[in-house]
């Protein structure tokens, strides 16, 4: 029998969109939506067979806020969370947002509408909980960002340290050679308070150190974390700066498709230009090659962070902040620049 990720896998979008797919949600492109229906008729999926997938579609008492229905790695730890939840005998709500919706009026929405005992923000903007946040009582879980400083009672966080995990990826590139640096992903918008923050001021950091030359005119090209965006980013950056050697990604969809760019642009990887991403997506364990990371802990984040909310739904504890350990590892993707 056919499951949500055997659609996702052939049609080639997310299990997120897939799902969107499924429930008649407006915001999918037609011709993306053509494309997966297709899919599903040729296999004779049937939805109502995997709820385990489709939480969103059922009445229950705690909601998942993702941001980002095009974030790989954000599908493993909700992936990795379904299953900590049901062993405990919860049902769950997932809810799926773009990465510009606003999380926080959101949930907000939910709280007002649907009364959950406690919310999981999958993903955020650290700035529009400061602004938000104080009205939604429950017991809140933010995952991926730092909350700590925050000062809400009822809001934990479980992290990896994404300025410490920036400045690894790109002291590997230093200590592999390379001092023309290019950066790709995220955004420099003021209001920005979401984990590209971190990782570019990581970055930043570790280049001044080294007295590494870097302008965000001339080594940076901003972008969302998904394939496509990380393609056009990396063409951009590489035709502006070709001199470029190597490129840290924000996230590892972003290396992938900066790494088709270079292609498509005439530089080969490694060989001209060296890549290190983030996250450490099963993807690019498989890719050729096999793309440099920062490798999260998925299933610690995820375990951490229902183990939290359960146990303060059920009793009064204080919120936590926790960050999770990270590994850098290193691909083939990195090698030591011609000149």
């Amino acid at each position: 029998m056919k499951t949500i990720k055997d659609i996702a896998r052939l049609s080639g979008f997310s299990t997120g969109t897939v799902s969107r797919v499924i429930n008649n949600h407006p915001d999918v492109n037609p011709e993306t939506r053509r494309k997966i229906e297709e899919i599903i008729a040729e296999t004779g999926f049937q939805p109502n067979a995997n709820a385990k997938f489709l939480k969103q579609t059922i009445s229950s008492t705690i909601t998942v806020i993702v941001k980002g229905i095009q974030n790989s790695f954000f599908e493993t730890i909700l992936e990795e969370m379904q299953k900590a939840f049901k062993e405990n005998g919860e049902e769950v709500t997932v809810v799926f947002l773009d990465e510009a919706e606003n999380e926080v009026t959101a949930a907000k929405q939910i709280c007002s509408t649907r009364k959950p005992r406690g919310l999981i923000f999958l993903g955020g903007n650290t700035k529009e909980f400061a602004k938000n946040f104080a009205s939604i009582t429950v017991p809140s879980v933010l995952v991926t960002v730092d909350a700590s400083q925050l000062g809400f009672e009822n809001l934990s966080s479980f992290t990896t340290d994404d300025i410490s995990g920036a400045k690894e990826a790109v002291g590997y590139l230093i200590r592999s050679g390379h001092r023309k640096i290019g950066i790709v992903g995220g955004s420099l918008e003021e209001t920005n308070g979401q984990l590209s923050t971190f990782r570019l001021q990581g970055a930043q950091e570790i280049l001044s150190r080294h007295q590494i030359p870097f302008s965000f005119e001339e080594n940076y090209a901003p972008c969302r974390f998904s394939l496509e965006d990380g393609y056009m980013a990396g063409r951009e950056l590489l035709r502006k700066n070709p001199d470029i050697t190597g490129i840290f990604a924000l996230s590892d969809l972003i290396a992938i498709g900066v790494v088709r760019a270079a292609r498509d642009e005439g530089k080969r990887v490694p060989e001209d230009l060296s890549v290190i991403g983030y996250d450490g997506i099963e993807y690019v364990r498989y890719s050729v090659p096999r793309i440099a990371t920062v490798r999260q802990d998925a299933a610690q984040l995820a375990k951490r962070s229902v183990e939290d909310l359960l146990m303060r739904v059920s009793y009064t504890r204080a919120a936590v902040h926790e960050k999770i350990p990270y590994t850098v590892i290193a691909g083939e993707s990195v090698i030591h620049p011609k000149n």
